[in-house]
């Protein structure tokens, strides 16, 4: 198996720190507001390699987070005038509903800032026996970056100081490059600590939950694979590499691993430019198995390009997939199938070389064409049917994508009010061509073709179909 190292910046082959097992940490939301579709394309990219590290027989431990303490979540608590905790709490409940729909399955563990300051403590308090850290004279505590020889070398940032304004201005730093770790507020929302009452920064979170959830203790580095947006390379995961490094003498992770941003009309998702596209708003547009597929289908480490068209052909592709669904109905169960051991062992070496989708995709697309072709020879070869079904289902496990009832899939879309009329007009259709009335019949499925509905003669009646205008 293959990945791109961030720090690297080449493809590696992955060898994980302990045979057949793999621990990852996921860089997870902070909790003051609904998801967009940044969050999304992290949390399906992260979900897929998840699949596939299981697939190749890895036992593995998946850690996602939810930064539940944050300057961003006070000010929202604030301008609603709701508690803390209240805001956190229906920010999680709504990021876990966005990424169900999505087809994204939980972590292993999900822990929470809230839940870790004990963790964060005896961190910040390692980092100041080390001298690592300091107290500033407003009793706030900064990491000291001086004394992290190596500090800089993951993002490779050649001139920190034109960062720095990300990072964090106060005067009361010894380097423009220190960054906190623990904020006093006296008069603000605040959490007890022995560094006094205040909140934590935002780095040491992460840090202190890998050493607690996941860090290997006695090897060379802490956990196999850190993940995340390709924003939060510098400084967060800068800052997070640097404070473990200091506390426990050794690099936090062995791979890197960062997906690209999601852009909007050509510009980087923000809330600054007021282009951010909340999951929740697409989903009541599109599909989420079909916001899944569109996601996944452009590699993980290009810039994707938010577009109605692009997701209109990657929806026609997901199509073929449930029209051979479709056309296999349900004769088969999901155990003692024969398996298409070409197919699979293709797919998923594709698949692990550093995700290449478009390898994978086009192989599954062959894949559809050539069972289709072989059915429409052989319609009732059971070990074809067997087959085709077998790689469905490994789709299914793999991709996320598929599980729906294929009937129900084409109906996505179509309101009660609407399947209705289209119900009354199939069967007032029937009585014209029972009446020998042709061309009422051709006028009916002429008017039902306008409004996007496709009528299928079949043997087992009339089926129907919705094809959205793209």
């Amino acid at each position: 198996m293959f990945i791109f190292d961030s720090v690297k910046k080449q493809k590696v082959k992955f060898e994980p720190i302990v045979p057949n097992e793999v621990r990852i940490y996921l860089c997870g939301p902070t909790v003051y507001d609904n998801a967009h579709l940044g969050h999304a394309r992290s949390s399906i990219t992260f979900d897929l390699l998840f699949r596939i590290l299981k697939t190749n027989g890895y036992k593995v431990t998946f850690v996602r987070n939810f930064t539940d303490i944050d300057d961003k979540i006070v000010k929202k608590s604030k301008e609603v005038n709701k508690s803390v905790e209240e805001i956190a709490t229906t920010y999680t409940k709504s990021y876990l509903e966005d990424m169900e729909s999505l087809g994204v399955q939980r972590a292993t563990l999900e822990p929470k800032a809230t839940q870790n300051l004990e963790s964060m403590f005896k961190m910040i308090q390692k980092l100041l026996d080390k001298g690592s850290a300091y107290k500033a004279p407003n009793g706030d505590i900064y990491m000291r970056v001086s004394k992290d020889s190596k500090y800089g070398t993951l993002s490779n940032r050649a001139n920190l100081e034109s960062q720095i304004s990300r990072i964090g201005e106060s005067e009361y730093k010894e380097d423009v490059k220190d960054f906190a770790l623990w904020k006093i507020f006296e008069n603000d929302v605040n959490y007890p600590s022995p560094f006094g009452r205040g909140r934590p920064g935002w780095h040491i979170e992460c840090s202190a939950m890998i050493d607690e959830h996941l860090a290997y203790k006695d090897k060379e580095y802490s956990i196999d694979i850190h993940a995340g947006g390709v924003d939060l390379f510098f400084p967060h995961h800068e800052n997070e590499a640097s404070q473990s490094r200091c506390v426990n003498n050794k690099e936090l992770a062995k791979y890197w691993i960062h997906n690209g941003f999601v852009n909007v009309n050509g510009e980087k998702m923000s809330k600054s430019l007021g282009n951010s596209f909340f999951i929740k708003d697409a989903l009541k547009v599109y599909d989420g198995e079909v916001l899944r597929y569109y996601l996944l289908s452009m590699h993980y480490r290009a810039p994707l390009n938010f577009s109605h068209n692009d997701l209109m052909q990657s929806k026609k592709r997901l199509d073929r997939l449930y029209r051979l669904k479709k056309r296999l109905g349900s004769d088969f169960e999901s155990k003692n199938l024969k398996i298409d051991s070409s197919f699979r062992e293709s797919f998923l070496l594709a698949l692990s070389d550093d995700i290449n989708i478009s390898i994978a995709l086009s192989i599954l697309d062959s894949m559809l064409s050539s069972y289709n072709d072989l059915l429409d020879k052989n319609p009732k070869d059971k070990e074809i049917k067997e087959m085709a079904s077998s790689n469905i289902l490994f789709i299914n496990d793999l991709l996320g994508i598929g599980l729906k009832d294929a009937t129900s899939y084409f109906h996505i879309g179509v309101s009660e009010k609407l399947k209705d009329y289209i119900n009354s007009k199939i069967q007032e259709r029937d009585l014209a061509k029972k009446a020998k009335d042709y061309i009422l019949s051709d006028k009916i499925r002429d008017e039902l073709k306008s409004k996007g509905i496709s009528l299928l003669d079949t043997k087992d009646g009339v089926l129907w179909e919705y094809e959205p205008e793209d």
